[in-house]
């Protein structure tokens, strides 16, 4: 069980407010700074300072924050697995990044469910960066991310590769072509994904490389919304730069068409990151074989 200290600290941190803290617990404001100089006087340490009305963690605070973290992970772990024991069932909390989840992987996910109704998935979309941390303080069971982690806690193991390619609207002039240049595309309206996207990042690296700039590009509209961007490039606005395995059931009915750049391969995994001490790689081992079933169609 969490000491109620450590509920207050973690209260405090995401508040910022002694006051709100005060009152989503439930506790006086004079209580709230009790539990915070007890932890102090315990280990030794300031754990907040005020900076411009707002209170940062020390150095030393921010090490205390990061196991009161991981401590109230594992509580919620061990209350959850308790429950999923009378229940008969095994829930899980999974993180995707948003590429993969735009891959199709919560449909994966869910096929699994379907073949095993005994499990209940959880998916928490977020950025590489946040799904490494949370693996850390063991808020996600493991992950399913295009690129990969490092992180001495975890393993993985490959899915799958995607690449990226140029995708155009069937009327476009470049559909019958069988490459395009990087110079014809510079002059083409381009839809892309924000500039915190892997997908961007994997392009623009690839165009710095090879000596361009994004401003050397027409970029007209930037969108975080997979979805949105193919409808428009469906509807012959703009032409992007998106994920194979994302257009893959446009491509089929002939909406979308995939185009090769010349001499232009921007490949990446998509991987299953996993802490090492996970206890059930069966689960593991089934997903991998959905995920090939899945992707082997067609």
């Amino acid at each position: 069980m969490i000491d109620a200290k450590i509920k207050t600290l973690l209260t405090l941190e995401q508040l910022g407010s002694y006051t709100h803290t005060a009152e989503v617990l439930s506790l006086t404001q004079p209580a709230v700074s009790h539990h915070i100089r007890l932890l102090e006087e315990e280990y030794g340490i300031r754990i907040f300072v005020k900076s411009k009305n707002k209170l940062k963690p020390t150095a030393e605070g921010e090490v205390l924050l990061n196991y009161a973290r991981q401590a109230m992970a594992l509580s919620e772990g061990v209350r959850q697995a308790i429950e999923d024991s009378r229940r008969d069932i095994r829930s899980l909390t999974v993180g995707i990044t948003p590429t993969a989840s735009d891959i199709l992987v919560p449909q994966v996910l869910a096929a699994y469910c379907n073949e095993h109704p005994s499990t209940h998935i959880q998916i928490v979309r977020d950025t590489i960066g946040n799904i490494d941390s949370m693996l850390s303080f063991y808020e996600l069971d493991f992950a399913i991310v295009d690129g990969m982690i490092r992180n001495a806690a975890t393993d993985s193991f490959l899915l799958g590769t995607d690449y990226l390619g140029l995708v155009v609207s069937p009327k476009h002039d470049f559909a019958k072509r069988t490459s395009v240049t990087i110079e014809e595309i510079q002059g083409e309206n381009l839809v892309l994904r924000p500039k915190n996207a892997e997908t961007r990042k994997l392009f623009e690296s690839y165009i710095t490389s090879h000596g361009y700039m994004m401003r050397d590009f027409n970029i007209i509209m930037e969108l975080d919304s997979v979805s949105n961007i193919k409808e428009i490039v469906m509807a012959n606005l703009g032409i992007s730069i998106l994920s194979h395995n994302v257009c893959l059931d446009e491509e089929k009915r002939g909406d979308m068409v995939i185009v090769p750049i010349e001499n232009c391969q921007m490949v990446r995994p998509i991987n299953l990151i996993y802490p090492r001490d996970f206890a059930h790689p069966d689960i593991l081992k089934d997903i991998r074989e959905s995920y090939a079933r899945h992707f082997s169609r067609g």
